[in-house]
């Protein structure tokens, strides 16, 4: 099925922005001029090969990053000339990231793991129910070294989930697994934008992905060469790879 956004809230404005990287004495052009607007509750999948700037973008999105030249406002917050204390707290408050490598603290459990970043919220998820949503009910004490590559990418998105973020940002999400597996952890971030409303900015090199999204944004050498309304989404266990 497909929602239309058009009439709701932007969430990101992002206008005219470019990222230079100045590598010894080069100078590395990320993203060259970007405009776009994010709506709040929709999917995009952003796609593009390596060296295409979708990460720098999402590291921009995220407050990980700041633009060289442009503007990006998040609601009514201007991002681009927020202090890093701000950026810090925008973090904590709006963002849920999900990386192609888990980043789980191989000492803690599952459900530890999730725990940690509940301070980082007013009115998180219960770690149970967070796990739970991932399907990871019967692996909640289980440390990261007893779970295969799949599950370790599920408590990674409950640790993202947890503290009920605005936006989950997802970065090459599937990267790391098999096609079963990927579809699995596909399936977890849909239901979560679908019970929360959450928005969600998933980059991938997999053009097959971007089937289940609302809009693709294609990347290029650091532009964005098209914006596309997915006109009838495709669940992820419906992919073809």
């Amino acid at each position: 099925m497909h929602i239309r956004h058009d009439n709701l809230e932007p969430l990101y404005i992002v206008e005219n922005v470019s990222k230079t990287y100045v590598m010894g004495d080069v100078d590395v052009v990320a993203l060259r001029d970007v405009s776009i607007t994010i709506r709040k509750g929709e999917l995009i999948v952003i796609l593009g090969a390596s060296g295409s700037g979708k990460s720098t973008l999402l590291n921009i999105l995220g407050g990980l990053d700041t633009p060289t030249t442009g503007q990006i406002r998040f609601r009514t917050t201007e991002l681009t000339t927020a202090t890093e204390r701000q950026r810090t707290e925008y973090r904590r408050a709006s963002i849920g990231y999900v990386f192609q490598f888990y980043n789980l603290i191989p000492s803690l459990t599952a459900r530890e793991n999730v725990q940690l970043v509940t301070d980082l919220s007013s009115t998180p998820l219960d770690v149970d129910e967070a796990l739970q949503l991932v399907g990871l009910q019967e692996r909640m004490d289980h440390f990261p070294s007893q779970l295969s590559g799949g599950e370790q990418q599920r408590v990674a998105i409950a640790r993202a989930i947890v503290k009920r973020p605005d936006v989950l940002l997802c970065d090459e999400p599937t990267g790391a697994l098999d096609l079963a597996t990927g579809i699995v952890v596909l399936d977890v971030i849909e239901q979560i934008h679908q019970r929360f409303d959450t928005t969600v900015v998933l980059i991938t090199h997999n053009a097959s992905i971007a089937k289940m999204a609302d809009r693709v944004v294609q990347m290029r050498s650091g532009e964005i060469t098209t914006v596309t309304d997915v006109q009838d989404r495709t669940p992820p266990k419906d992919l073809v790879w």
